[in-house]
């Protein structure tokens, strides 16, 4: 790590606020050939998890069985910090970066209680409307259990 970074480490309940209102991450996964492979989700942050929700069948679904290894990371650009000199100019931002495992969660209620997250936090309008079970069923729920967090930030 930077040495300068050093100084500018997110408090986990600075991490956890930036988790909750984020509303892109990218989920890295690593595929058959040994190389990452990155992709931007929608996700939300639970009991301490990341749980992003999408079709059942694709890269990421077969990277994750195949290996279990991810990384995720997520990001507030707050905006430029302006100076007279281009090469001086710096940003303004929190992210954070998540090394961990990721499982398919089969659990129905588990899917249920997330799909309901994941509307409450880019839906609200529709918070509490009932999910179609054959929907539920039908949606792969990603859940990657953190073993490393850092966060950082630059104002």
């Amino acid at each position: 790590m930077q040495n300068r970074m050093k100084e500018h480490q997110l408090e986990e309940e600075q991490i956890t606020g930036l988790l909750e209102r984020a509303t892109v991450g990218n989920l890295a996964t690593i595929d058959k050939s040994g190389y990452p492979y990155a992709v931007p989700v929608h996700f939300i942050y639970h009991d301490g998890r990341i749980y992003i929700h999408g079709l059942p069948h694709g890269q990421k679904i077969s990277n994750i069985l195949a290996n279990e290894k991810v990384c995720f990371e997520a990001h507030d650009m707050k905006g430029l910090i302006l100076d007279e000199a281009p090469c001086d100019v710096n940003t303004e931002y929190e992210s954070v970066v998540i090394i961990g495992t990721a499982a398919l969660i089969d659990d129905h209620s588990l899917k249920e209680a997330v799909l309901d997250r994941v509307v409450e936090k880019y839906t609200p309008s529709l918070k509490g409307a009932a999910l179609p079970d054959n929907m539920v069923r039908g949606t792969a729920i990603i859940e990657v259990t953190i073993k490393e967090c850092t966060g950082k930030y630059y104002k």
